[in-house]
């Protein structure tokens, strides 16, 4: 099989969507004999399950920010630069809780899609020379086109199809303060017409993204997003339902993009209406957003609520595991356009039916499984209104659309269409 080199790119310590569906992609692949090598850069990545990823780290998160910060670290002997990178060091400075000024992320974001111009220029270099020695790829497959800065060199230095997948770049450029957002995305124009072909989960995102990048939609290729199935197949048949079958489950990053408050405020709602429901929540909570989060937590307390609300942390795969088993609908009210939606797949694959906003790629997964209901986004009337009368029928409904559509047989199967083609 063809030697395929995945770039993907840790989170630090947080359970990352991107890296757990690259991660779950890597491992499909390298069981059907593909030449894998899933490249971590900034971070090691945090998946909950087998980590397919090598033990290297390049683009090292501490190393960047010093060359971003300070010109002598742009000039470092070798040996000082591979401490800097050493996976150890850099996961033991990740797991602190640690945040960054928006001003200085935007900065840096710039430097690095300049690639070979930017003040990293040293890693674009390592990152080519790593491939050049070790890797040997035939294809070579980004996590997303904010890594691409790179991208030039790897076309005129390996002269091999690069791919990049989008999941995501719109919500972080959103985030960045100007200029540096109208200059990042100048930047990503550029390095998007040097790219080979971009895959996309949901027909919406392509279309989104193609008018973001100014691509044209014919580079762009459509695969099923895709989860490992199997460790939730003995949730399904021995999940505990709540008495009176209304514990609402939401799993995912606390953080008001993710519209943890819309729910709160739709279970306080709830309770108005004499309807008790439990909720219970988990997913990795940041430093910046603790006052968020306890902004929710206190509207639960004087709503009366504290004994019906449990939030049970970041756990890894077997405590989600344990999260999913008394879910009796599920719902993660995102504000911001979700591009993937993996936590919906967890829990339709549960048999637990979902209630989403009507947006972004929510609309193509509920629709396409009937394992759920849409509301109209940021609706506290209308989001309540689905819980209310939510259907446990449509459980089963988009378990068995994840198992034939949604697992990552699936993903790989169109991914490895899309990776012929180039090869």
């Amino acid at each position: 099989m063809a030697k395929i080199t995945y770039i993907t790119a840790g989170a630090g310590g947080m359970y990352c969507g991107s890296c757990i569906r690259d991660n779950a992609l890597a491992g499909e692949l390298m069981s059907r004999g593909w030449d894998v090598i899933l490249l971590p850069l900034y971070t090691p990545i945090r998946t909950d399950e087998e980590d397919r990823s090598v033990d290297q780290v390049l683009f090292g998160g501490v190393n960047v920010y010093l060359q971003q910060k300070i010109p002598l670290f742009r000039h470092l002997p070798g040996f000082f630069d591979r401490w800097l990178d050493n996976p150890k060091f850099i996961k033991r400075v990740a797991s602190g809780n640690m945040t960054v000024d928006a001003s200085q992320l935007g900065a840096m974001t710039l430097s690095m899609v300049r690639g070979e111009d930017g003040f990293q220029k040293r890693e674009v270099k390592k990152l080519v020379h790593w491939l050049q020695h070790t890797a040997h790829p035939e294809l070579i497959c980004l996590t997303n086109l904010l890594v691409g800065g790179s991208i030039p060199a790897l076309k005129r230095d390996l002269k091999v199809p690069v791919l990049v997948t989008l999941q995501g770049d719109d919500v972080f450029l959103d985030e960045l303060v100007e200029p540096w957002k109208s200059k990042v995305l100048n930047e990503m124009r550029k390095l998007a017409q040097q790219a080979d072909g971009f895959i996309t989960f949901s027909a919406y995102y392509r279309d989104r993204m193609s008018e973001l990048l100014e691509v044209d939609k014919e580079k762009f290729h459509l695969t099923p997003l895709g989860i490992d199935t199997s460790s939730y197949d003995p949730i399904h048949e021995h999940r505990s339902a709540t008495p009176g079958g209304k514990r609402i489950g939401y799993f995912a990053r606390i953080c008001p993009e993710k519209g943890f408050d819309i729910l709160v405020d739709a279970f306080v709602e709830l309770a108005k209406r004499n309807e008790t429901f439990h909720l219970s929540a988990g997913g990795w909570l940041s430093a910046k957003d603790e006052s968020f989060f306890n902004e929710q937590v206190v509207k639960i307390k004087n709503a009366g609520l504290s004994d019906l609300f449990e939030y049970v942390g970041s756990p890894d795969h077997q405590g989600k595991l344990e999260f999913f088993k008394k879910v009796d609908v599920f719902c993660v009210p995102a504000r911001f356009i979700e591009p993937k939606g993996l936590y919906l797949l967890e829990a339709m694959t549960c048999g637990i039916p979902v209630v989403s906003p009507a947006k972004g790629a929510f609309p193509e997964i509920v629709n396409a499984s009937g394992g759920g209901e849409l509301f109209e986004s940021e609706s506290i009337s209308d989001l309540v209104e689905k819980l209310e009368r939510f259907d446990p029928q449509k459980g089963a409904m988009g378990r068995d659309w994840v198992k034939g559509h949604g697992d990552q047989a699936a993903m790989a199967t169109a991914t490895e269409e899309i990776f012929r083609k180039f090869l």
